[in-house]
């Protein structure tokens, strides 16, 4: 019996060292997938607000039929390389960024704005929170799998938010859930929520929806992006946190550096 016990906690103690070992292998395969460029020294990130401008996005007819933003393909391409975003994701910051000019001209919203609010929020369409659970965006510009938020219960730290939407956004008719690469919950989605795929429906889990429909929140809420007071309001409406604006702009001033957020 001693024997067996010790060949018990042997073969058990094998397994959590193999867990360990497997852990710490993802996190190093991780972090050397996101290490910066040992070749481009990292520029410092100056704090200012509204965080400058990135590249300009060049003229496309956002009027078009179908998914406007893949014209923006060849600007998008090598932005990625520089910045590690996926270019269907540029596609679609940039695609918001001209639409914002035509709808909302006194705004002055500019695509690394939203793409620092994308990368606070799911990394730009690829963070689920959960460990082995990625996500990406397809072909059709949809987040798959759908990415979904805690539920809003209460719970420290969340607010209460009872269902608003019989479940039919974010699949819970208990509380609601933020939803998509750039997480409106149902009531914000319902108000502000617009179609920029071409397909005739709003849906927060397209990267081109989402993004044009997070330009509608900030122009709205914000007025003229390009001064402190609006820029600030405008972020403050995705967020009521000092941290997250901080967090927003840092990730949106790396972006005009054309280097990773992280």
């Amino acid at each position: 019996m001693g024997l067996g016990a010790k060949k018990a906690f042997g073969c058990g103690l094998v397994t959590v060292l193999a867990v360990v070992l497997v852990i710490s292998l993802v996190g190093w395969v991780l972090s050397a997938m996101h290490a910066p460029n040992p070749l481009r020294p990292r520029l410092n990130v100056p704090d200012d607000v509204p965080p400058a401008g990135a590249v300009e996005v060049p003229h496309i007819d956002v009027n078009a039929s179908g998914r406007t933003s893949l014209k923006l393909g060849f600007w998008a391409e090598p932005l990625a390389k520089e910045i590690d975003v996926d270019p269907a994701a540029i596609q679609a910051y940039g695609n918001a960024e001209l639409i914002a000019q035509q709808s909302w001209p006194d705004c002055h919203l500019r695509w690394n704005t939203l793409a620092g609010l994308a990368q606070v929020e799911t990394r730009h369409g690829t963070y689920t929170g959960k460990l082995f659970e990625g996500a990406s965006i397809g072909a059709d510009g949809v987040v798959s799998p759908p990415i979904y938020g805690v539920k809003l219960d209460g719970s420290p730290g969340f607010a209460d938010i009872g269902d608003t939407d019989d479940g039919l956004i974010d699949g819970d008719t208990e509380h609601d859930r933020a939803v998509g690469p750039l997480q409106f919950i149902p009531e914000t989605w319902k108000r502000y929520g617009l179609d920029a795929s071409g397909d005739g429906t709003a849906d927060p889990h397209n990267i081109d929806d989402a993004a044009v429909s997070a330009a509608n929140l900030l122009c709205t809420a914000g007025g003229d992006l390009s001064t402190p007071e609006g820029w600030t309001r405008a972020i403050y409406s995705y967020n009521q946190s000092d941290k997250y604006i901080a967090d927003v702009r840092d990730a949106a001033a790396s972006y005009a550096l054309r280097q990773p957020a992280y």
